[in-house]
């Protein structure tokens, strides 16, 4: 079993859709590991998104995440982060196939309702930074 971070963004938290979306990640046989509500504070977020420090765009990303409360989630599947991805879709979601989480519920490339995890090694990283010490959880069963 392969484990990866899942976060609901404040855009489909503030649209009342987070249910909507948990079912879809449960119906496709996702196993809820952890899970929890909160408002990512701007040091959390810098950490975060270290890897886009340079890109133009850096600043607005802040400004998003941590603009009202992220539903937050450590999920499990075989294959999980690549299966999630799938599931999740493109970033833009007019780009995103049918059936997609960010087809349903983002409305740009921005608000894109979701973030999900690239790879393992970057799962266990944003894991540890909004969960807390990596070695609390195992991530290849």
């Amino acid at each position: 079993m392969e484990r990866t971070l899942f976060i609901i963004k404040p855009d489909a938290v503030k649209r009342n859709v987070v249910g909507k979306i948990l079912e879809m990640v449960e119906d496709e046989e996702f196993k809820i590991v952890q899970l929890k509500m909160l408002r990512i504070d701007i040091k959390t977020a810098s950490n975060f998104y270290a890897i886009h420090k340079e890109k133009s765009f850096f600043n607005e990303l802040i400004n998003f995440i941590t603009s009202s409360n992220c539903v937050i989630s450590v999920l499990e599947k075989e294959n999980g982060v690549s299966e999630l991805r799938k599931l999740v879709g493109e970033t833009d979601p007019l780009k995103s196939p049918p059936g997609t989480i960010r087809r349903y519920y983002g409305t740009d490339i921005q608000k894109n309702a979701v973030h999900a995890s690239d790879s393992i090694e970057n799962a266990e990283r944003e894991i540890s930074i909004l969960f807390g010490d990596k070695e609390t959880y195992s991530f290849l069963e």
